[in-house]
């Protein structure tokens, strides 16, 4: 299920969302120039490897400073392929530039990096003896998705879901889609725990920690006395969740 565009207008320009790609598109460019031991290098020590902390002589042994707390941030601008980069950025930049334009550029940038280090806690708690890195702006960014969801709930998704190669295209609620999108987490999350070596290497319970963050954070963080424009209603869209 991947999204595709929304219906909710803008009306400022997304210049966090915007520097946050250029940041990830250029650290990922550097990270794809090095030479693959160095590369190795990068992803170990600034990737979040939670046996780093839970196991301090294992860290020391491997290299890994076990006090170094920087990479439950810096984690979320490191990424494992061209994929990972692009399906990640394409979603910051469909949800969030709407989110920032509610926030403002303080308060999103804010949002964001909370949202990335709730979400790398989490992985933390649910994989505390990993020695994996965990890399991706995926956290952060399902905590995007949830502060969307929070506050245009009636906005409307268009997906693409592949059914046996073919595309299919539907138009979901925004609260539909983020609903879904994390009900397949929380199966995803479960499955792994149950079953840890079938896990396809992917950050299950650190999605779920930024949504749930996103979700929380932004009742807090929103400003209520931002304008509303005409053709945002009061969700950001229009009563049936059309732009107008």
């Amino acid at each position: 299920m991947f999204p595709l565009r929304d219906t909710v207008p803008r009306h400022y320009p997304p210049l966090v969302v915007w520097s946050l790609i250029l940041i990830n598109g250029a650290i990922f460019l550097f990270q794809s120039g090095l030479p693959p031991e160095q590369q190795e290098w990068l992803v170990r020590h600034w990737g979040l490897v939670p046996a780093r902390y839970t196991d301090p002589v294992w860290a020391v042994i491997n290299g890994l400073d076990p006090g170094n707390r920087l990479p439950f941030i810096t984690n979320a601008f490191l990424h494992g392929g061209w994929l990972h980069l692009l399906g990640n950025m394409w979603t910051l930049w469909l949800f969030g530039s709407a989110v920032e334009d509610r926030l403002g550029m303080v308060r999103f940038i804010l949002f964001y990096l909370a949202c990335a280090l709730l979400a790398s806690v989490t992985h933390y708690l649910f994989n505390a003896t990993s020695r994996i890195p965990a890399i991706g702006a995926s956290g952060a960014i399902a905590g995007i998705i949830g502060a969307y969801s929070m506050l245009f709930p009636r906005a409307r998704i268009i997906v693409l879901v592949p059914v046996l190669f073919l595309p299919f295209f539907f138009e979901l609620p925004a609260a539909v889609f983020a609903g879904l999108w994390y009900l397949l987490q929380i199966l995803q999350g479960a499955g792994e725990l149950l079953a840890p070596r079938l896990g396809g290497g992917v950050a299950w319970w650190a999605h779920i920690g930024g949504f749930v963050a996103g979700v929380v954070l932004i009742h807090f963080i929103r400003l209520p006395h931002r304008r509303y424009h005409r053709d945002q209603g009061i969700f950001g869209h229009g009563p049936r969740g059309e732009r107008r």
